[in-house]
């Protein structure tokens, strides 16, 4: 995939080690428990690209229009990955990083998107993870707009909103990506930007923000059945929250009743196969209920 050069590109995450992303949850606000067990995990390249097509919050940060005494920071109305590993944004025309982008060069004007994964479900340190992208941000030129607009409401869809001809409101901007950076549930790494373009995103994307919910509500006594396979970590009374959730397995958050937060653990139960849908899920949760109550 061919990059701009010029322009310095702004590094996706602050860290004082040039090779290892500094951690989003070091601090005792925000500190989230690591895993500890070897199970099977999303790369970080899907983690990132199911990230980026979520709904979680984003901002996006123009370093290279300071000179310009203004930037932007607010939530495209959407946005997606392009075959070729560009992110497209939808966001308001009159907004600075439209104006912005509308003079911009290959190398011109560089920006970094910022996402914020959030538990839909009240935990402990409900911050999941974090992911920044930095790259070069551009308008769409109008040769193209039609066909990025149809992929955007193909996986994002936001009516009428892609009407961007009757709609001058709302411009399409692409950011290519040359710096990714993920800080999450599994720890902090560097992801190749190739390495998106090439990634899906988890299939239960969708779901699993009500999937979550349904199971803390009507199934909390089953989901904290599931101690009963921890083995020498249960240790008296727990309490369950199912955390996190793909097509690989569930992530329960532990806590005992009464203990700081910061006792808290997680444990994450693999399902048989991964799964493609909400009928194979269906099987794999059942299976996992069972295993605990026997």
């Amino acid at each position: 995939m061919s990059r701009p050069h010029g322009i310095p590109l702004p590094r996706a995450h602050r860290s004082s080690d040039s090779h290892q992303p500094e951690s989003a949850f070091d601090d005792d606000e925000q500190g989230q428990p690591r895993p500890r067990e070897g199970v099977r995990q999303l790369t970080g390249a899907e983690r990132v690209r199911t990230l980026v097509e979520s709904n979680a919050s984003v901002s996006l940060t123009l370093p290279g229009a300071h000179d310009q005494g203004e930037w932007w920071t607010g939530v495209p109305a959407a946005r997606t990955v392009t075959p070729d590993g560009d992110v497209l944004l939808l966001v308001p025309g009159e907004s600075a990083a439209a104006r912005a982008a509308a003079h911009a060069q290959d190398d011109d004007l560089t920006a970094v998107i910022e996402i914020t994964d959030v538990a839909p479900v009240s935990v402990p340190h409900r911050i999941r993870g974090r992911a920044w992208l930095a790259g070069w941000l551009t308008r769409v030129p109008a040769a193209e707009r039609a066909a990025c607009a149809a992929l955007l409401a193909e996986r994002r869809p936001v009516g009428g909103l892609l009407g961007l001809d009757s709609r001058p409101g709302w411009v399409l901007l692409r950011l290519e990506v040359g710096d990714i950076s993920l800080d999450d549930l599994w720890g902090a790494e560097h992801v190749d930007p190739d390495d998106l373009a090439a990634a899906e995103p988890d299939p239960l994307l969708d779901h699993e923000t009500e999937l979550l919910q349904h199971l803390a509500a009507a199934h909390r006594d089953r989901v904290a059945d599931l101690g009963s396979l921890l083995g020498p970590r249960r240790d008296g009374a727990l309490t369950a929250v199912p955390l996190a959730l793909d097509r690989l397995g569930l992530r329960v958050r532990f806590s005992r009743p009464g203990a700081p937060a910061s006792s808290s653990f997680d444990a994450r139960f693999d399902f048989p196969a991964p799964v493609r849908d909400v009928c194979g899920l269906r099987r794999a949760m059942h299976h996992l209920f069972a295993a605990a109550g026997r």
